[in-house]
């Protein structure tokens, strides 16, 4: 299968890597939601999945490091109960639960973060104090629907955005978070046969992008300040909720 693939998807995959590498490094992510949509232009959603769960992997292990003295451990060992529930959940519902009605659900949810941040002011302004039920739900529908939908970031960054944290902390935390996650989906994915010599060949050629987008990501990181950090992780989770809802709603419409 691999010499059957047309150039434009190697091109456009490493292309999401590097945009990806970025978000993650710099910004804690947001539109790494893009990869596995665009990919499935060329190729199979599950294909697509397959390709891009190593890298990502990768990718965390790689910004774990960079941020290993800036993340708070307290806030992931809160998150984490929640979301390995979810993760459960998620592997037991992955071959029949509709990942678009998921994909729309979580879009929906973003957007509603990011009016919450335009009508009530930043964090800051805000109560840092949130129940530990609420903190486990939304571990728990983070691992949930980053199993399903590769799709969990925006109810961790709506949490972790809550907490006010100086932007290295906020890109650390929400690593560490997700190094946990994708570890297990990764060793998931595998044991239900998700990854294929063939997605692993694919995955190895378009990695070395990984230093291009982790370079620019950290370059820039470096030069914005808290305000514009936070502004900019908002947009890119009003972004992530356009894009779900984009692609999810047609899809459930019939359209």
């Amino acid at each position: 299968m691999l010499t059957t693939l047309p150039t434009a998807f190697f091109f456009v995959a490493a292309l999401t890597v590097v945009l990806t590498g970025i978000y993650k490094s710099g910004f804690a992510g947001g539109l790494g939601v893009m990869q596995v949509p665009i990919l499935s232009l060329f190729v199979t959603p599950q294909f697509a999945a397959a390709v891009v769960m190593p890298i990502l992997l990768i990718m965390d292990i790689w910004i774990v490091w960079h941020y290993r003295r800036h993340w708070q451990g307290r806030v992931v060992a809160m998150m984490l109960p929640g979301a390995f529930a979810g993760l459960a959940l998620g592997a037991i519902g992955f071959s029949w639960m509709s990942a678009e009605v998921i994909r729309l659900a979580v879009g929906i949810m973003a957007l509603m973060l990011v009016a919450g941040f335009v009508l009530l002011g930043p964090p800051a302004a805000r109560s840092r104090t949130t129940p530990a039920p609420v903190v486990f739900s939304l571990g728990a529908i983070s691992g949930f629907t980053s199993f399903i939908a590769h799709a969990g970031g925006p109810p961790v960054k709506g949490y972790l955005l809550s907490q006010n944290m100086e932007k290295s902390q906020f890109v650390g935390t929400n690593t560490m978070f997700f190094f946990v996650l994708n570890a297990i989906k990764t060793a998931a994915y595998a044991g239900m046969g998700q990854l294929t010599w063939c997605s692993l060949q694919v995955s190895a050629i378009i990695a070395p992008m990984l230093v291009a987008g982790i370079f620019l990501g950290t370059y820039l990181h470096g030069r914005l300040d808290q305000n514009s950090f936070v502004k900019l992780v908002y947009g890119f989770l009003a972004l992530t909720g356009v894009k779900l809802i984009w692609d999810s709603a047609p899809m459930l419409l019939g359209t």
